[in-house]
């Protein structure tokens, strides 16, 4: 008898402990995508681990790393690319981390970006470069990053026919820190020469405005492109 029960006191004790350490298999899936929107950086981790897809999108088809892009969460997104996330994964607009980031001024994303695979000829819906609207929105330390990175179309021309030095002159407003963008796109050997569709040069734009410490910027430019020739 005291052998009998010995025997169930075991193989209950046994039940208990296989309940504990086995996976609750009627929890809920998790959902990444709002995990990555809350910044719940375990639950994700533990969600890879898992085998989720690191490069889940959304009904916008924003991916996982886009969406933390969009937050300006790095740490997130260090972990995500870890894992193997696509940088240059878009949207149905056609965003990518890597264009968002650069568009947006995110300087910490837009070098991390660079370290894992970011591509310069994935272009957004205007068929612009991530440079063209950081210098648009005068975003200057991407603009010194992205314009001294090898290889970088610093020329581009988007679909408005305008490049990234066309941008800082027509969208900006000539200010200091207009002026420090067009000199680090000078600095970085941009062509100061490229007109606008209607045959419009940079020079000729900043000094229709009253740019004039653009157009001295650029008039410096164009004269030394003329001497090396």
């Amino acid at each position: 008898m005291h052998y009998l029960l010995l025997v169930c006191a075991v193989f209950f004790l046994n039940s208990c402990q296989a309940k504990t350490n086995s996976p609750d298999m009627n929890a809920p899936p998790v959902n990444i995508i709002e995990a990555v929107e809350k910044n719940q950086l375990a639950v994700v981790s533990a969600a890879l681990k898992s085998g989720a897809n690191v490069n889940t999108a959304d009904k916008s088809k924003r991916s996982l790393l886009l969406i933390a892009t969009q937050a300006n969460n790095l740490e997130m997104a260090k972990l995500l690319v870890a894992n193997g996330a696509d940088v240059n994964q878009q949207d149905q607009i056609k965003d990518s981390p890597f264009l968002y980031a650069g568009a947006s001024g995110f300087a910490e994303l837009v070098s991390l970006f660079l370290e894992h695979g970011a591509r310069f000829d994935v272009f957004n819906r205007y068929n612009g470069s991530a440079l063209i609207p950081a210098c648009e929105r005068g975003h200057l330390v991407v603009v010194k990053i992205l314009s001294n990175t090898k290889g970088y179309p610093i020329d581009h021309i988007n679909r408005l026919g305008w490049t990234a030095l066309m941008e800082a002159v027509v969208l900006g407003n000539g200010s200091k820190k207009y002026v420090e963008v067009v000199q680090t796109l000078v600095n970085a050997g941009c062509n100061v020469t490229i007109p606008d569709n209607d045959g419009v040069t940079a020079l000729q734009h900043a000094r229709s405005r009253g740019y004039a410490e653009i157009a001295v910027v650029l008039e410096n430019a164009a004269t030394q492109r003329n001497t090396k020739k």
